[in-house]
């Protein structure tokens, strides 16, 4: 076993890329090699040289967030990442126009206990774009924050609050933070912050914070990517060198407080099922506890094969999900456990079971295999995420955390290596010195009728004060010398007038011996091969049979074979280092392999055992039975999932293959009543190999994996019966609008989807009307968002959406909208809607803009094996020529204003909306009857009729006024 993880060591050192350093040593820790060095006026900047791929991530951050914020100022910190997307001194306007243009990808920003961090990838030719309008708003901010700004991102923020809260168990960190940490702790509070001191926030706070944290010499810049050292430096020197060092900044010291004696609280939330959520406060990242927790925490409840798992969802049935983690944090971290109790269940038998396991592992401790295969986890997901060179994760973020958080890049270096001398003596005395502790219990109950959740917060007091805080360090001042800048900003943003040509691998096309096609894109970056075997299938055949048929089958592959049972089936997967995963989508079916080289045989073999041979055992259906039961209770509990439930079956009808939930789960009644027959069926029908096609993606020629293939593949035969057919026939359009209303007492928001059928997305026009919905709505600066969030701030975010499908694909409006203003929100929708189709048509500049922005875009989006493997199976799926990639830049410079118009124009119907609006009807009912949108209905979670609550009188009432 000790063998197989050294393979897998040196398996993965190349996963970081071309820019890896070669080395000979199986035991080698994965390698990013970086050069770091300080401006005059102390910005510390981290390069990583990455060539496989013309697009550099530009990665910002700031040490400062949540964990800052004084008292009666939370969520200041969020706060003002906002408002550093609303312009500066020399570039006014949405932040996310230029980037848009360039063709960036992964842009965002976000804000966590201890940093404020922003992001973006942009092409290689654009980093001089991305730098200067980083170092703007680092350094010519405030004279563009004004009033209105702050007022806007203000009421955005607190639509992202109330968007949070409204999912179920969305108010369950906050609850936790309260009681885990002392109130005097920076971690007592989450990073969203309260109501309150969101009104309360100030202009003077905004104008004070930026001076308090935003210099230089409290930020760190890390370039990763197209770019050499020598570039970034005198990139970094241009653009930043003239930027205040800003005043030292205190720093927080760590505080682990963890909890003396345990305690307990109970909370009520719309929420179909009983949750267990226990915590402990433990070491923070960085330390040799923290990665001996994470190990343990891997064994215990990391997965099918742990403990936890095994006891309450295996052995006991007595829970449908459980598991169990660490958030490492800079002052202190968090260790969770999360369990779902199966409904009917008393929770004190799920604790009582959980004790059991908890005071059996701290007596015995970890198995050497159980060890080894947390290790081989472990590994085999930090080193897959190196694959990219920015976004969420990717390279950049681990140069940053190091060099932010323990001024060093390279600090992962450090903990990999403490994992891989961990031993199992070492792993459990971390677990005795802090999991045998006290912990905070919340338990999480279903709200009755009438619930108010306003009240009860009242009730969460919290931890008292508590006495031992370190003092927070402030570090010795520095005078800095500030560079003179290069740049005249006068003259704007830097034009980007050139970009990278795409790269994209040449399909190549074999068949096996019984004539399964494959198609291959050799992918040489990274010692992986990826496997995709595609099902024409998908959850529009379940017409026919029981909804939900066909994704339970794809879970159920995931389970026992007729040799393995579904236990032996995760730790075969967790040895190899393998993943492997069944899913469905609207259309298909597939079964996934993603597989280190190394070990790529025996990864097909247990792939191919998989597909090929399930046991649909009954104890695997019974127990996913009940996972997924609740799964769908849980669905509608949630607007989104509820509003995506009820709108497809309306649009498209009961005899539509697409009349259906489009979660795919199906309906409690039909999940209930499937048996291993049906499951038998569904696979002999369709997850068969004259209804499939593989693709292949990675580290591998068609010489070299045609034979592997054949091998587990080849002497796959077909049955007898003949496939079956779907229909996905033309739907005509509503005759006229309808408004379906479903009640979710309480809600602290409304969900609105509007819904209207588009041609396939096989159809001609597609691309013609993928841009002109990008411009409508599908993108940050579409009109639909830059309404309804950047000038209502009625929303956190809303738009359009146009989903793939073989048939007619819906065209769906999507805003989440605080609960006052339900109404003028639809009346928005209704009014753009009618707007660009009529009066104010999408303009040749709105065209212009969303078609430089996929044709500069191509390059940065197939920087990863699994881009190419998805780009493949869409020219697979919708019967696109070989060369698609290649030649989309041509035919999206094609598109002109009057095809895009066209091509909206001919789908959007606003007298044929369906629309589907998720709220607390006592007070959104009315408001919407007045609108005369349509025939209004008000129906259950299942799409049943329920009681009309406002007189039909209602409806004849003036419709609200639509603000310009």
């Amino acid at each position: 076993m000790k063998n197989r993880l050294a393979l897998l060591a040196a398996g993965l050192i190349s996963f970081v890329g071309a820019a890896a350093a070669a080395t000979t040593s199986p035991d080698a820790i994965p390698d990013i090699p970086y050069t770091r060095f300080q401006l005059p006026n102390g910005l510390t900047v981290v390069v990583h040289e990455d060539h496989k791929a013309p697009v550099v991530a530009v990665s910002i951050w700031y040490h400062v967030g949540s964990g800052d914020e004084p008292a009666g100022k939370t969520g200041f910190a969020h706060l003002f990442e906002h408002l550093m997307f609303s312009g500066s001194e020399n570039r006014k306007g949405t932040y996310f126009q230029p980037f848009e243009r360039a063709g960036a990808t992964d842009m965002n920003g976000t804000t966590w206990f201890d940093r404020t961090n922003y992001f973006e990838t942009v092409p290689t030719t654009a980093v001089d774009m991305a730098l200067w309008m980083e170092s703007d708003r680092m350094g010519h901010l405030l004279g563009a924050i004004g009033q209105k700004e702050l007022d806007t991102q203000r009421g955005v923020v607190q639509n992202e609050k109330r968007q949070g809260e409204n999912r179920p168990y969305g108010r369950v960190d906050e609850n936790v933070l309260v009681n885990t940490f002392p109130a005097n702790h920076p971690y007592h509070h989450d990073t969203i912050g309260s109501m309150a001191d969101l009104d309360a926030a100030s202009l003077a706070d905004v104008k004070q914070w930026f001076h308090d944290y935003y210099g230089a010499s409290n930020t760190t810049l890390v370039l990763a990517g197209d770019i050499t050292v020598a570039q970034a430096k005198a990139k970094a020197e241009k653009y930043f060198g003239d930027i205040p060092a800003g005043p030292p900044v205190p720093r927080q010291q760590a505080w682990i407080t963890p909890v003396q004696t345990s305690s307990r609280g109970t909370q009520h939330d719309q929420v179909a099922q009983t949750r267990i959520v226990r915590t402990w406060i433990v070491p923070q990242l960085g330390t040799d506890d923290a990665v001996q927790l994470d190990l343990a925490t891997t064994v215990l409840g990391g997965g099918k094969t742990s403990r936890l798992y095994q006891r309450l969802v295996y052995q006991d049935k007595i829970a449908d999900d459980v598991s169990l983690g660490i958030s490492p944090f800079a002052l202190a971290s968090q260790v969770q456990l999360t369990v779902d109790v199966k409904n009917g269940v008393d929770p004190a038998k799920v604790e009582a079971a959980v004790a059991d396991v908890w005071k059996d592992y701290l007596a015995k401790g970890p198995t050497d295999d159980e060890l080894l295969r947390a290790k081989v986890a472990n590994r085999a997901g930090f080193v897959r995420g190196l694959e990219k060179v920015g976004g969420f994760g990717g390279k950049a973020v681990i140069l940053a955390e190091g060099q932010v958080y323990r001024n060093d890049p390279e600090a992962y270096k450090k903990d990999l290596e403490r994992a891989q001398k961990a031993t199992t003596a070492s792993v459990l005395a971390a677990s005795k010195t802090w999991l045998a502790k006290g912990d905070y219990t919340l338990t999480v109950l279903p709200a009755a009728p009438g619930f108010d959740p306003a009240a009860e917060d009242k009730a969460v007091v919290g931890l008292g004060d508590a006495q031992g805080r370190p003092a927070a360090v402030t570090p010795p001042a520095k005078t800095y010398t500030v560079g003179k800048s290069e740049v005249d900003r006068s003259t704007g943003v830097p034009a980007v007038d050139t970009f990278p040509d795409l790269s994209f691998p040449k399909l190549q096309r074999g068949k096996l011996k019984n004539g399964i096609e494959v198609v291959l894109a050799e992918r040489h970056t990274v010692p992986v091969t990826q496997v995709q075997l595609l099902f024409n299938a998908g959850y529009a055949a379940d017409q026919g049979r029981k909804l939900g048929t066909a994704s339970f089958t794809s879970a159920l592959l995931e389970e026992s074979t007729k040799s393995l049972d579904s236990v032996e089936v995760a730790r075969r997967k967790e040895r190899l280092g393998a993943i492997v995963s069944s899913s469905c989508s609207l259309d298909n079916c597939s079964v996934g392999l993603n597989a280190l080289n190394t070990d790529l045989t025996p990864s097909l073999a247990l792939f191919a055992d998989i597909t090929r041979n399930p046991a649909f055992k009954a104890d695997d259906i019974e127990r996913v039975r009940g996972q997924w039961i609740a799964g769908i209770a849980q669905e509608k509990t949630e607007p989104t999932g509820l509003a995506l439930r009820t709108l497809p079956p309306l649009l498209y009808g009961k005899d539509h293959a697409y009349g259906i939930p489009f979660t795919g789960s199906g309906t409690e009644k039909a999940i209930a009543s499937l048996t291993a027959d049906d499951l038998a069926a569904f696979q002999r029908d369709y997850l068969r190999p004259d209804n499939v096609r593989i693709v292949v993606a990675g580290d591998t020629t068609l010489a070299d994996i045609l034979p592997k293939l054949d091998a587990v593949f080849g002497d796959w035969q077909a049955p007898s019966t003949a496939l079956p057919k779907k229909n996905i026939g033309e739907v005509a359009a509503q005759p006229r609008p309808r408004v379906f209303l479903i009640n979710r007492t309480d809600a602290p928001q409304s969900l609105i989807l509007a819904g209207l059928l588009a041609p396939s997305t096989k159809a001609k026009n597609a691309l013609d009307l993928g841009i002109a919905n990008g411009a409508f709505g599908g993108t940050f600066t579409s009109r639909l968002n830059m309404n309804l969030r950047e000038e209502k701030r009625w929303a956190y975010g809303a738009g359009s959406m146009l989903s793939d499908a073989q048939g007619q694909r819906p065209l769906l409006f999507y805003a989440p909208v605080q609960t006052d203003k339900t109404a003028e929100s639809a009346a928005e929708i209704l009014k753009e809607a009618k707007a660009v189709i009529g009066p104010k048509p999408l303009t040749d500049e709105e065209i212009e803009k969303i078609r430089a922005q996929r044709v500069r875009a191509l390059p940065g989006s197939f920087e990863t094996t699994s881009a190419v493997l998805g780009a493949i199976t869409g020219i697979l799926i919708y019967d696109r020529p070989d060369d698609y990639v290649q030649t989309l830049k041509s035919r999206i410079e094609g598109v002109d204003r009057k095809d895009a118009e066209d091509a909206l124009s001919a789908v959007i119907h606003p007298d044929a909306l369906t629309w589907v609006i998720v709220g607390d009807l006592r007070k959104i009912e009315a408001p919407v009857r007045a609108l005369n949108l349509g025939e209004v209905h008000v129906i259950d979670a299942d799409g049943a009729p329920a009681k009309d609550t406002v007189p039909a009188r209602a409806a004849k009432a003036k419709p609200a006024p639509s603000k310009k």
